[in-house]
């Protein structure tokens, strides 16, 4: 029986709380999205292209942060690019409630954007250390506590709210919390591979963009955060929409989802280690597929909640066991998970408009069923996933 060092013990918590931190700052802006749009008098459309500058700001950091970790370390990328992160989520706060302008509000969310790009990417990467150090998967479990984060931030952003707390005073005590906690935490990482090795080469995030394995994982992790993120932006609408019911029911439609998710990727670690990705992949797959199938076509509420159930256990590993495939080789990790990290992210900027133009001609509920049909290539590309043997 091998013994766990109390190093990576400490980094396993500390890893967690990045992720929980990380999620809380991404959360506490969307839940004064509300607010910020009616202080500067956006209309949706208005407001669809300022939120395109988070994203953005995400898209540009991400195939930089492969380099920037092999460079300097998960830890201190982590801890600057939060930095980065809370200094824009302070712009947002100020530039909103003080009138600077939709432009000193887009300088802001491409900060917010791309500090947590950067950071996300390193915090994946150190995720995979620690999982590789423990000797057991438990990269989805960082994941769901990054879940637990974004329920915290909409929580406290609802409770912000209600109170009437000015947007410049939360979303300022928020970036002050996320960027002392994230520095904190980032200190008692794992040392770096670069550390370890001195000698060891190079491995560029070009060479990964030629990577075949690399691409594929990158696609079956696009493919999953696009079924994920589909239910985060439209499962509440559609449930009002397709099944006649009230906004407090479409909100209860999205919990089921959001809780489901959060159970799947808490506990279904004992269920990789115990089968291995391949199988457990393939079952999940099915499962999202039949859910979302199920959650159009059901044709009852009661039918529709089953499958949303069943949608989100489906699809809680896939993004996680994506990350950790891509970091199967411990020098290799940062560029192989900064580019299946870019395609990933890429569902995030089609999903939303993808879904909202298939809807305005099938209602938001059909068009939903574009999910059980993209599953499908998830299902051929899985064994792509399976774990390399270790060197004779």
């Amino acid at each position: 029986m091998s013994v766990i060092a109390p190093s990576v013990l400490t980094a396993r918590t500390s890893v967690a709380w990045v992720f929980a931190l990380n999620g809380l700052a991404v959360a506490s802006w969307f839940a004064r999205v509300p607010a910020a749009r009616d202080l500067l008098g956006l209309t949706s459309a208005q407001l669809g292209l300022l939120l395109l500058a988070l994203s953005a700001g995400a898209v540009v950091s991400m195939p930089l942060a492969g380099t920037v970790v092999r460079l300097v370390g998960p830890g201190r990328s982590v801890t600057g690019s939060t930095v980065v992160l809370a200094l824009g989520l302070g712009l947002v706060g100020a530039a909103t409630a003080l009138g600077w302008g939709v432009v000193a509000v887009g300088a802001g969310l491409f900060a917010v954007g791309f500090g947590s790009g950067l950071c996300d990417v390193a915090m994946n990467v150190e995720a995979a250390n620690v999982e590789r150090r423990l000797g057991r998967t438990i990269m989805a479990r960082f994941h769901a506590a990054w879940s637990v984060g974004t329920v915290a931030g909409a929580a406290l952003g609802a409770a912000a709210a209600r109170a009437g707390l000015p947007v410049v005073a939360h979303l300022g005590f928020v970036a002050v919390v996320v960027g002392a906690g994230t520095a904190a935490a980032a200190r008692t990482f794992l040392p770096t591979a670069a550390e370890d090795q001195p000698h060891e080469p190079a491995f560029g995030t070009l060479r990964a963009w030629r990577e075949p394995r690399t691409i594929l994982i990158g696609l079956f992790v696009l493919i999953m955060a696009f079924t994920e993120g589909t239910a985060n932006d439209w499962l509440a609408v559609a449930t009002i929409d397709g099944y006649a019911t009230s906004a407090a029911t479409g909100a209860v439609a999205f919990g089921v989802f959001v809780t489901a998710m959060t159970i799947g990727r808490l506990f279904g670690t004992t269920a990789l280690d115990r089968w291995g990705r391949v199988p457990v992949l393939l079952v999940s797959t099915l499962l999202a597929a039949t859910g979302a199938a199920l959650a159009v076509l059901g044709g009852r509420l009661w039918l529709a909640l089953v499958g949303v159930l069943l949608w989100g256990l489906g699809v809680a590993l896939g993004f996680p066991t994506g990350m950790s495939a891509a970091a199967d080789d411990e020098a290799q990790a940062p560029a192989r998970v900064s580019v299946v990290a870019v395609i990933g992210y890429a569902a995030f900027l089609a999903g939303p408009p993808l879904i909202g133009l298939l809807g305005e001609r099938v209602g938001t509920l059909r068009a939903l069923l574009v999910v059980p049909v993209i599953l499908l290539p998830a299902f051929a590309l899985a064994p792509v996933l399976r774990r390399p043997a270790p060197p004779a």
